[in-house]
């Protein structure tokens, strides 16, 4: 196998939106994406949109590009039980959720190849309060953000909540997630998502021990 392809959901439906979001995630993915380069291995990272859309172009993947580490990354939407540790096993309870929650097929796929943004990718973003009050600038209310070490337990309506109170009054305006998501995503801290969201760690561990394999 000689390339990685991530199918992400996000971006919006512009062609400009998604390359904006695909170069935050390529950020935040940097010293994964700098192994893969050293090993000479592809790299390529797909913003589909919706998140059908994302399903739709994975399952596509995995009938056409045999040869390459196909993955599906999306949000979780809704509550998910706590990783066990038990690395097959988180695998295919992240599988199960997706085919209760969203009715899809996932046999076809390795179930260690699918991934979640838990319970949103905002999560991810409101683990680096520094950057976000760097990015917002004055009149950041950063005591307004989700306050929980472990961010995977907020629910996403809180999220989307507790982040918009915390821009609204700042001159860049309440977070708005095609204006400002691809921004921070180049902004915040891999190390201190990791800490807050364990399937973050969790993900970009695999990836890294995928490519050490390959």
């Amino acid at each position: 196998m000689t390339e990685i392809s991530i199918y992400v959901e996000g971006g919006g439906d512009m062609t400009h939106q998604k390359a904006e979001l695909r170069q935050g995630l390529d950020h935040l993915l940097g010293e994964v994406k700098s192994k893969a380069r050293a090993k000479r291995f592809g790299w390529k990272l797909v913003c589909a949109g919706g998140r059908q859309k994302a399903y739709d172009a994975f399952i596509n993947a995995l009938r056409t590009n045999e040869d390459a580490i196909n993955v599906l990354l999306v949000d979780s939407e809704s509550p998910i039980a706590a990783e066990t540790g038990d690395s097959a096993r988180d695998a295919r309870e992240r599988v199960a959720h997706l085919a209760a929650r969203d009715g899809w097929d996932l046999e076809a796929a390795p179930a260690e190849r699918i991934h979640l943004m838990v319970q949103c990718m905002e999560a991810w973003i409101v683990a680096d309060p520094e950057a976000l009050a760097h990015f917002y600038g004055q009149r950041f209310a950063r005591r307004s953000l989700p306050a929980r070490k472990n961010l995977e337990e907020d629910p996403a309506p809180d999220i989307y909540d507790k982040l918009a109170r915390a821009t609204r009054n700042t001159q860049k305006g309440e977070y708005g997630k095609i204006r400002h998501a691809s921004h921070l995503l180049q902004r915040i801290d891999a190390t201190k998502v990791a800490q807050h969201c364990r399937r973050f760690a969790t993900f970009t561990r695999w990836l890294s021990e995928s490519i050490e394999r390959a």
